[in-house]
């Protein structure tokens, strides 16, 4: 923990230099502050002008627009720390490449394409178009709506480790779920076993020591902690690595929303039940996550001249509907993350169900939920009745009153705390992954979904979203009704999502 701490500080240390030289130009130059300030008003406009000519999701960019008109000279210094310049860092510029390496080896099966354009599958189609992933029917699908129910099955089938383990997580945490994982781990690589784990530095800062990589490298695991933090690399440090995945010798792979640590199998958890999920693939879909853990690893580490060596041929052809696994990354032309989730509210019928953490979305998403639930459909999302961070909550709940407005039904989870995030529509469709309904996973992190239509574990999924309702409270026109104080601060909170 006091290591942990003392990354934080240093951290904080290197944002208040970025600001004390501001601050510096008005203490010593202070007979030129006019000049200064009109300086800096008219290259703050130049920016706002460029943010606005480039944009192609206003709301998206509107928090930085106002920032910088208000505080020309601190929100400069945020959009450069935090904004979205890309180029200039070597690690996201070695993940693109790879990422178009790779791309390669994503071939999709042209019958299974003219089957789904025959079939008018427009979900599926903008993601073979916008994205380089491949859609599969040879898959096994198994949905768990607890993570204590999907913590044995982890353990079952990395026990049966015999070439390689991947695991990459955004929180890895010592007690007894790593602890139980670590063991296995420990005794696969001591055989020969390729055991690979990448946890984000930032969601692990509290947990686990900065020399922990090295650690691991004792038992002969290799390690790395994605896109340590730093006070002097700028913006990537708001770009993490939100990612959970688990891929066992291309045989059997994990993902869905539950991370390494206690609270997640309902162990010691402070904010009641802990409601999250976990899917299991067993088929050719793997073979999109596996591409997707080697592109960030071997970014980091260059390590593999021929990734097709991780690749298993499936000798059982048996179609079960259709997946596709596909990841997001914050220097995407195309926002997926959000495409994707609009596209199913746009594509919806009869109903559409969502579960997630957190509500901090922008006025497309707004826009298309509210039209959804106008033209008919059964919209209800399932939001925590405990939340973990009580200020992003405030921004969750601003959305409450114009969703409700427009017959979207908001159901707070009595029971505790719901980290699901999990789109269903019509017995047809859904998505299970890591992508939070808030503007950094939407935006700014590296995430990674698994879209599913016409496969029989969809109705496992319904008769989950069936039984956590029971445990829900639908709100009313009481409870999302706020004063005028409190609609102030929500607005406030809004302008500074990109930081949250």
């Amino acid at each position: 923990m006091l290591n942990a701490i003392k990354r934080v500080i240093i951290i904080l240390i290197g944002v208040l230099l970025q600001f004390g030289f501001a601050i510096m130009i008005r203490l010593f130059f202070y007979k030129y502050l006019g000049l200064i300030t009109l300086f800096y008003s008219i290259v703050s406009i130049l920016i706002v002008l460029g943010i606005l000519k480039e944009s192609t999701r206003l709301s998206n960019d509107l928090p930085w627009m106002i920032l910088i008109l208000i505080f020309p000279i601190f929100g400069t210094i945020l959009l450069i720390t935090l904004g979205k310049n890309y180029k200039k860092n070597k690690l996201l510029k070695n993940i693109f490449a790879y990422e178009k390496k790779y791309s390669k080896y994503l071939v999709q099966d042209e019958d299974i394409k003219k089957e789904i354009k025959k079939k008018q599958l427009d979900n599926i189609e903008y993601l073979i178009n916008r994205t380089n992933y491949v859609v599969s029917e040879n898959n096994s699908i198994t949905y768990y709506p607890f993570g204590e129910i999907f913590y044995p099955e982890l353990l079952k089938e990395l026990k049966q480790a015999k070439k390689f383990i991947f695991m990459e997580y955004f929180i890895i945490n010592e007690g007894t779920m790593w602890n139980g994982i670590l063991d296995i781990l420990k005794e696969k690589a001591s055989l020969g076993v390729d055991v690979r784990i990448l946890y984000d530095d930032m969601g692990s800062i509290a947990m686990l020591k900065e020399s922990y990589a090295k650690q691991l490298a004792k038992f002969k695991i290799k390690c790395i902690s994605f896109n340590k933090l730093s006070p002097f690399r700028g913006i990537f440090m708001n770009n993490r690595d939100h990612r959970k995945m688990t891929i066992i010798d291309g045989k059997v792979a994990f993902s869905g929303g539950v991370n390494l640590s206690d609270e997640y199998i309902n162990i010691n958890s402070k904010y009641g039940i802990w409601k999250d999920n976990g899917i299991k693939i067993v088929g050719d879909a793997i073979w999109n996550l596996t591409v997707m853990f080697l592109t960030l690893w071997n970014a980091n580490h260059q390590e593999d001249e021929d990734i097709t060596k991780f690749k298993h041929e499936f000798q059982t052809k048996e179609k079960n509907g259709y997946v596709i696994p596909y990841g997001v990354a914050p220097f995407h032309k195309d926002l997926i993350g959000e495409d994707v989730y609009i596209n199913l509210i746009n594509s919806a019928k009869k109903y559409l169900y969502i579960m997630t953490p957190y509500l901090i979305i922008d006025t497309d998403m707004v826009n298309s939920l509210c039209r959804a639930a106008k033209r008919g459909v059964d919209v209800r999302i399932i939001v925590p009745g405990i939340p973990d961070k009580k200020i992003v909550y405030t921004q969750t709940a601003s959305f409450f009153k114009v969703l409700h407005d427009s017959n979207v039904k908001i159901l707070k989870y009595t029971n505790g705390f719901v980290h699901s995030k999990v789109f269903l529509s019509d017995d047809k469709r859904a998505v299970v992954g890591t992508i939070n309904m808030d503007y950094r996973s939407l935006y700014l992190h590296f995430e990674n979904g698994i879209y599913m239509e016409e496969n029989k574990e969809i109705n496992e999924i319904y008769k989950d979203f069936e039984k956590t309702m029971k445990d829900c409270q639908e709100l009313q026109d009481k409870d999302v009704k706020v004063g005028f104080i409190k609609s102030i601060w929500q607005a406030i909170l809004r302008l500074f999502a990109p930081l949250f």
